[in-house]
């Protein structure tokens, strides 16, 4: 009997500590996780990190290592340290900084990604001096990693991206599919006929689309080849079906447009003609590129936001300006320069300084609208770092010379590799970001 005693009274006992133990750790770790749902701000967070001699202050320490090595070595190290690295630069303006020299790119070239077109494929067509491939993003006072193909698709496994723009949309997907070329390639799902496109990683469930919608509303029938004389009707309050409809099957939107808001155009409200820009018609009103932009804008995020089976992000890929020097694109302008500007020798202006003011404007109205639902508006913001790289363009380098033949000088579109590869930098630090709010606050 006394030997059954003692073990029932240790199994009391340890029964007790079971009960208490698990207690005391819960209170533990609800003390330990108030820092990351009270209002302190994410840099005083990480402060409290460095103070306790947490990991953000050798995961800058690491870094600046990396960065010292030309920034090969940023790659998935697991979910904990990419978190730690957006908590760390959470507050960091990335899209404020230099080109600096990073003789280490281009990271593909137009034998390794067959998904240049020939008027961005600068290399095809003998463009002599190739300096102007050797630079890199580098923002004030944080860190940009180069774009890292095997960490940008473990971050997109299972999701879709849609591209929605113009041509120059297209060039930005272009460029992110050479980047990732050097992992894997896609499956060419498009029609070859349409201006739409849709590619599929399949070994890592993950698709891309392209939507052709240069004005993002809807219009009338558009045909890249039209003649820039003949004006489009565009219909600034309605959506453009062919992606407003698809929202919803997608997880990331990077939407933008630009240059063709230029072109001769009648604008349409409640269908009714209210304006124009560059028309002969001398009883319609006429109105400035800014004012379709601004509409257009605020209709495609309105269509976003009105999307009920939307929980994604999008992406504003902000005006990115061209550089004609010398005359306008179709009076012999050019874009020959060799090297980017720095920073204080240009300044945004005229209508860049414009459409980008709109973009913003109309960015800061979206978010507002859909704060209520959850709706998730970031900036991409390209116009300041592009502004700063006019020898990024394909200038005559997009054909082969012709006989009897006169082209326009490309100076909108961006060489392929070239400075437009940056962009993805961005998106994947973004995405990262992403998946720091995520994992936080979920």
């Amino acid at each position: 009997m006394k030997l059954r005693g003692r073990p029932r009274a240790r199994r009391k006992t340890t029964i007790s500590r079971l009960i208490i133990i698990p207690i005391i750790a819960l209170l533990v770790l609800v003390l330990l996780a108030i820092p990351f749902y009270n209002s302190t701000p994410i840099g005083d967070y990480v402060k409290k990190l460095s103070n306790h001699g947490g990991g953000a202050a050798e995961i800058k320490k690491r870094e600046e290592d990396e960065e010292r090595r030309g920034d090969r070595n940023d790659v998935v190290r697991g979910e904990e340290v990419v978190t730690l690295k957006a908590l760390q630069d959470e507050k960091c303006d990335l899209f404020r900084g230099e080109w600096v020299p990073n003789p280490e790119r281009p990271y593909y070239t137009n034998a390794t990604c067959d998904a240049i077109q020939d008027h961005q494929n600068c290399m095809k067509f003998g463009r002599p001096d190739l300096g102007f491939l050797k630079w890199k993003w580098k923002p004030d006072g944080c860190y940009l990693p180069v774009f890292e193909p095997h960490q940008f698709l473990h971050l997109v496994r299972g999701k879709s991206l849609a591209f929605v723009g113009d041509s120059v949309a297209r060039n930005h997907m272009q460029s992110l599919i050479c980047l990732l070329s050097r992992v894997a390639y896609p499956l060419d799902l498009s029609d070859p006929t349409d201006q739409n496109k849709r590619y599929e990683y399949r070994e890592y469930d993950f698709n891309m689309s392209m939507f052709w919608t240069p004005y993002l509303v809807k219009t009338g029938k558009l045909e890249s080849n039209t003649p820039v004389s003949r004006p489009f009707d565009v219909y600034l309050d309605e959506y453009d079906d062919r992606w407003t409809t698809q929202i919803g099957f997608f997880d990331y939107i990077v939407i933008s447009a630009g240059h063709w808001f230029f072109r001769p155009t009648y604008f349409h409200v409640n269908r009714r003609l209210i304006g124009c820009l560059y028309c002969s018609d001398s009883h319609v009103r006429r109105r400035g590129a800014a004012f379709s932009y601004r509409r257009a804008f605020r209709t495609a995020f309105r269509a976003i936001n009105d999307a009920v089976d939307f929980d994604g992000v999008t992406f504003l890929r902000t005006f990115a300006p061209s550089h004609f020097e010398g005359g306008s694109w179709d009076k012999g302008g050019d874009c020959r320069r060799t090297a980017p500007y720095r920073r204080n020798e240009i300044g945004l202006r005229d209508y860049a300084l414009e459409m980008y003011a709109v973009q913003l404007e109309e960015l800061r109205i979206a978010r507002r609208a859909g704060s209520g639902t959850g709706a998730k508006f970031r900036l991409l913001d390209a116009t300041k770092t592009m502004m700063l790289r006019p020898d990024g363009h394909p200038s005559k380098y997009g054909h082969w010379p012709g006989v009897n033949v006169s082209l326009p000088n490309d100076c909108v579109h961006w060489c392929l590799p070239g400075p437009i590869d940056a962009w993805n930098d961005f998106l994947l630090e973004l995405l990262k970001r992403e998946m720091h709010h995520f994992i936080l606050y979920a």
